[in-house]
């Protein structure tokens, strides 16, 4: 049997492709771009996280790997946490958190 490889450069297309599906298909169900309501706006954790890790790969490992495994000792927002309570574990594995966060930090949510 032939094993099919593919460029690294081709699987990051593929997830470029898919993030904003990965986050407005998941994300925005809990998270407004603009307004908090049931948790935070996507707008203000992704100041806070960005003041807190301003380098992109430090943004995207930290965001990612809380919201596989939250906990309110690392969390960047207790106020919302006393506000909204912990977000629960989701489904999602790391890479697919990454994808997701790295679309966050790459989307400049003030022109959507």
């Amino acid at each position: 049997m032939k094993k099919l490889f593919l460029p690294l450069f081709a699987l990051s297309l593929y997830a470029d492709v898919n993030a904003p599906l990965y986050f407005n298909g998941n994300c925005t169900t809990c998270h407004e771009i603009n307004r908090t309501v049931s948790a935070p706006s996507v707008k203000e954790f992704k100041s806070r996280y960005l003041d807190a890790f301003p380098k992109k790969k430090d943004f995207i490992r930290y965001m990612s790997t809380w919201v596989h495994k939250p906990k309110q000792e690392t969390s960047l927002m207790h106020d919302a946490i006393a506000k909204h309570e912990i977000m629960p574990e989701l489904a999602f594995d790391l890479p697919t958190l990454k994808i997701i966060a790295e679309y966050i930090y790459q989307t400049d949510f003030e022109q959507n």
